[in-house]
């Protein structure tokens, strides 16, 4: 019998390189978004459920929006990503008004997700193939100590009008060992990846798995998150109004401490995704060609519907 899945999309970011709230840009042949299409795939992997994290003041855009298209098919739920929801003894810092970052944002939904669940960021395209590889991990071996990250080939994410954020994954035995965050851009037909951290920069070849933040976990993460929260906001009083309470920091503390262990899938999917204005065109036109070879409907909830 098949366990219920749940699919976290963390849709709080403003896209401040694209120019505004490209969650709920329009990219496909009926007004699509981006997210219907993670959404849709997610449904054909076998995933019961879909959790939205966003800001309470986007609630009715995105009920009157994604919600109402999608409703009919999977159970939805809302959760909201606030900067005064702090560990006991905390209070938001004057002039903070960043969200507190990935890992955060996730424990917003701890009180909505009993099952072992993946998460997604809401503005990329992952492709179906990643949610039927993450599927049957969630379904088996995913548990408390156990958790699973899709890794893709860093050529397949990069964009021609700049550079990406991604985490270039280091693994032994199909295992994660560490994520190393990093500003990835290609030049002079080479990829080279610059940690955020200061770290000298790197070549990397085109097949490197790098991360786009589609994880799988079981519920025992928001334990993990809520534990340390306090260490990150006690180590980050210096840096109170930037600093970012990052999923994929986290995870390297808890492989570091040996406190769980992080499967590295692979993907041949090719992402699709906006991180600057000039990317909609290319986004669009690559949605048209899935369409034209069979992937998806042109009014993507149609045969559903029917």
């Amino acid at each position: 019998m098949k366990k219920d899945m749940t699919l976290l999309i963390m849709a709080a970011g403003m896209g401040s390189r694209f120019g505004g709230l490209k969650q709920i840009e329009p990219f496909g042949p009926t007004g699509e978004f981006l997210i219907d299409y993670s959404i849709y795939d997610a449904i054909k992997a076998g995933f019961t459920k879909i959790v939205f994290v966003i800001k309470k003041e986007n609630y009715e855009t995105f009920k009157q929006t994604i919600g109402l298209r999608i409703e009919p098919f999977v159970q939805v739920e809302y959760c909201f990503q606030q900067l005064d929801s702090l560990p006991d003894g905390y209070t938001v810092p004057i002039n903070r008004d960043k969200p507190w970052g990935t890992a955060h944002a996730i424990l917003m939904a701890k009180d909505k997700i009993k099952e072992n669940f993946a998460i997604i960021n809401a503005d990329d395209f992952y492709g179906r193939q990643a949610f039927l590889t993450i599927a049957p991990f969630l379904q088996k071996d995913v548990n408390e100590t156990t958790y699973a990250i899709v890794g893709y080939d860093v050529e397949k994410t990069l964009t021609e009008n700049g550079s990406v954020k991604r985490a270039v994954l280091k693994s032994q035995n199909s295992f994660l060992e560490t994520l190393i965050e990093s500003s990835i851009e290609k030049k002079d037909g080479k990829i080279l990846a610059s940690p955020l951290d200061g770290r000298p920069s790197f070549l990397v070849e085109g097949t490197q798995p790098v991360s786009l933040n589609l994880f799988g976990f079981s519920p025992s993460i928001f334990s993990y998150i809520e534990e340390n929260f306090p260490l990150f906001l006690e180590e980050n009083k210096e840096n109170e109004l930037t600093c970012e309470y990052l999923i994929p920091d986290l995870v390297c503390h808890l492989i570091e401490t040996k406190k769980v262990k992080v499967k590295l899938l692979s993907t041949n999917a090719e992402w699709i995704g906006v991180t600057y204005k000039e990317d909609k065109k290319n986004v669009s036109k690559k949605i048209k060609e899935e369409i034209r070879n069979g992937n998806y409907e042109k009014d993507l909830w149609k045969k559903l519907r029917s």
